[in-house]
């Protein structure tokens, strides 16, 4: 049935699809993986760095953008269409500076993001856009946020989440072992999004893009010898897990109670 209903964006299914929409969600589920967490006073964007020709230059392929001071974001799917959404964003940013004389709220700006996307769910002669954003950053005197947005235009507020291939097994990961006391530290917050990335990267340190945001400071991609310092102390963290498992399976149990009948002897 679908065949008659997917060449036009603006026609729904008898069943209530949209199908050009679904399709661009399924782009968004080849793109590269990528995973964002909150920390107490930090955020970190962690993506799926995917090979590279010889001889092109890293810098032109990032999946991690800087749209201002205090907001940043990292996405899956089209990355042309991504490079679309970042100038509006950018755009947008310095527009409400411009005329309202503060910085934007992270919330604002998603909402502006995922308004342009649902224009696009509705207009004949365009497609939807076939990304996803994880937009991240901190509102003045407020803890940091994170938004994430979808093809269909809508967004929804995240303490950690995933988006692209696999986000499914990593936001499993993300449910067992995301604690607020597990990211009260920019080093645990790096840590954990490592390790929710590694579920589904496993070519290590030098398949993954790291970047963090902390209050009143740019954002900051980490080298690959600061990621490769993660990569040991996640090993390490890996073999302490499993050796409190074996202590666990190690313990004796307690003997079982002696099945002869015991009698007490009785005095006359």
């Amino acid at each position: 049935m679908s065949g008659r209903y997917d060449s036009a964006l603006t026609v729904f299914s008898p069943d209530g699809h949209l199908f050009q929409v679904e399709y661009a969600q399924e782009a968004v589920k080849k793109g590269s993986t990528a995973v964002a967490v909150r920390g107490e006073d930090t955020v970190v964007l962690a993506v799926e760095k995917r090979a590279l020709a010889k001889l092109q230059d890293a810098r032109t392929v990032r999946k991690i953008c800087s749209i201002d001071d205090h907001v940043c974001l990292a996405f899956a799917g089209l990355t042309a269409d991504a490079r679309v959404l970042v100038n509006k964003a950018r755009v947008e940013c310095q527009s409400r500076k411009l005329y309202v004389e503060d910085p934007v709220t992270v919330e604002y700006l998603t909402r502006h993001i995922a308004t342009v996307c649902q224009r696009y769910t509705q207009s004949s002669g365009a497609r939807p856009f076939g990304i996803s954003l994880l937009i991240m950053g901190f509102d003045e005197g407020v803890t940091p946020k994170l938004y994430q947005t979808e093809p269909a235009g809508t967004y929804h507020e995240w303490k950690a989440a995933a988006t692209g291939r696999s986000s499914k097994t990593v936001r499993e990961f993300l449910e067992k072992h995301y604690s607020e006391d597990a990211v009260k530290t920019r080093e645990d917050t790096i840590i954990i999004a490592t390790r929710a990335l590694l579920e589904v990267v496993q070519s290590g340190g030098k398949s993954i893009e790291l970047a963090v945001l902390e209050r009143g400071k740019k954002l900051e991609f980490l080298e690959s010898d600061v990621i490769e310092e993660y990569m040991k102390k996640i090993e390490k963290i890996k073999e302490e897990e499993i050796e409190r498992k074996k202590g666990k399976r190690e313990v004796p149990s307690a003997p079982p109670p002696s099945s002869r009948p015991e009698f007490s002897s009785v005095s006359d």
